[in-house]
């Protein structure tokens, strides 16, 4: 199985949503980097304070799969879900 690389933007609409991603972002990146599989994951800011980049690699699908399910059950899934993501997907079958 090969690497899946994630790339792509969170994008706030308003300032009280990007208020939310800086409160939030630090556990959901220590909880993401301790995901067994996860290679590297990185979300940092843009010169657009409503707009954060985002990098992330796994060592294969089946835990990027994990990885998915884990943040959609997790508080930074529930308190981000309304906010536009913009991601390009590597390494998944087509």
């Amino acid at each position: 199985m090969s690497e899946i690389h994630l790339t792509g933007e969170l994008v706030c609409k308003t300032g009280e949503d990007a208020l939310i991603v800086r409160r939030h972002l630090p556990e959901h990146v220590q909880r993401t980097r301790a995901e067994p599989g996860c290679v590297s994951f990185r979300v940092t800011p843009t010169e657009d304070p409503l707009i954060w980049s985002v990098e992330e690699s796994f060592t294969d699908q089946r835990v990027f799969e994990l990885h998915q399910t884990r943040v959609a059950d997790s508080e930074w899934g529930r308190v981000t879900a309304g906010i536009e993501r913009h991601y390009a997907i590597e390494g998944l079958p087509r």
